[in-house]
């Protein structure tokens, strides 16, 4: 079990660094860079669209918003970009 966490903990991380790598990569394109820090800024902001003490819609934006926000950005940058993006995350991390 602790393996395991260590491992997603791991994963995590890199990923993180990945999104923060291909923000900075000159060539990724505007709506990509958009939806990422809009996908950083709704994460950080102590407010929510939909309030969380609403039964379940209250949690289901968070987790339906921000990976929304994810993929849009990821359907924007080119594949070259962001496997070059990985491979710098996995000698960082």
């Amino acid at each position: 079990m602790i393996e395991k966490l260590k491992s997603f903990t791991k994963h995590l991380k890199q990923e993180f660094e990945v999104y923060r790598l291909v923000l900075k990569h000159p060539q990724t394109p505007l709506p990509a860079k958009i939806c990422l820090w809009l996908a950083i800024g709704y994460l950080l902001l102590p407010f929510d669209l939909i309030p969380d003490f609403i039964p379940v819609l209250g949690q289901l934006d968070d987790v339906v918003i921000i990976p929304l926000l994810l993929y849009i950005a990821l359907f924007f940058i080119p594949k070259e970009i962001i496997q070059s993006c990985r491979e710098q995350a996995k000698v960082i991390i």
